[in-house]
């Protein structure tokens, strides 16, 4: 199978890739600039390529989609990338907007998995230009719902992968590394029956507790009404 993983030049993104070319699928990975791009390739050996793009601005993430559909359509599309600790403008435009970009405009894979968070629980889905990283978490789960929704033959979930050690996490973070991206790597390329569903919220492989306003269609649509005006294009 073709991947793409967004935020791939390091943790968890890169620990995914690695699982998945290990398994004998061809992955394309991300990175914000060349620099890390070239790092990332270093790393994972057996990468189709590197696509490049800041996804904290609007017009480079519309260029990657361009870049990505370039290969075509791929199977799955793991959106990885994420910001914590940063400003709400940051927050908005790489953890909500640029999923959401990626997914508009990209050829539509089969499969669709975003990384939320546990924190997401704390989330407001009433839209907000400021929002938390809690409420940007709690964007990505009404996406991958709203996207189970609207496009019913396409696979989208949502992952929550632990607060795990990584550079985002902290090296104290005290969930286990592996069972971090395991997830991801199983839904994007399983046939397993517990992989094939839609609008699911998983953590290790279970779906589990989640917000359950994630499940307001009119805050799903609200969400996606936002997204077009800020970024204009729609879903």
């Amino acid at each position: 199978m073709k991947i793409f993983i967004s935020g791939s030049a390091d943790g968890l993104g890169l620990l995914a890739a690695k699982a998945l070319i290990k398994q004998g699928h061809e992955v394309v990975l991300h990175a914000r600039n060349a620099q890390r791009g070239e790092q990332a390739l270093h790393r994972v050996t057996g990468a189709k390529d590197m696509l490049t793009g800041d996804l904290a601005d609007p017009d480079e993430t519309k260029a990657l989609a361009e870049k990505a559909n370039a290969f075509g359509t791929f199977d799955a599309v793991i959106h990885n990338a994420g910001m914590y600790r940063t400003g709400a403008q940051q927050l908005l435009q790489v953890n909500t907007l640029a999923p959401y970009l990626l997914t508009a405009l990209m050829n539509r894979p089969r499969r669709l998995i975003y990384l939320s968070s546990g924190m997401h629980l704390s989330g407001h889905p009433e839209w907000t230009n400021s929002p938390s990283y809690s409420d940007t978490k709690l964007h990505v789960l009404m996406l991958a719902k709203a996207l189970a929704r609207k496009w019913p033959g396409v696979y989208a979930n949502a992952v929550d992968p632990g607060w795990v050690p990584t550079k985002m996490g902290g090296a104290g973070a005290p969930d286990d590394l592996a069972q971090g991206y395991q997830t991801q790597v199983w839904l994007a390329v399983s046939d397993d029956p517990g992989a094939l569903v839609s609008g699911q919220y998983f953590h290790h492989r279970k779906p589990a507790h989640y917000n359950r306003l994630a499940d307001d269609v009119s805050l799903q649509d609200q969400l996606l009404a936002e997204c077009a005006r800020l970024t204009g294009v729609s879903i």
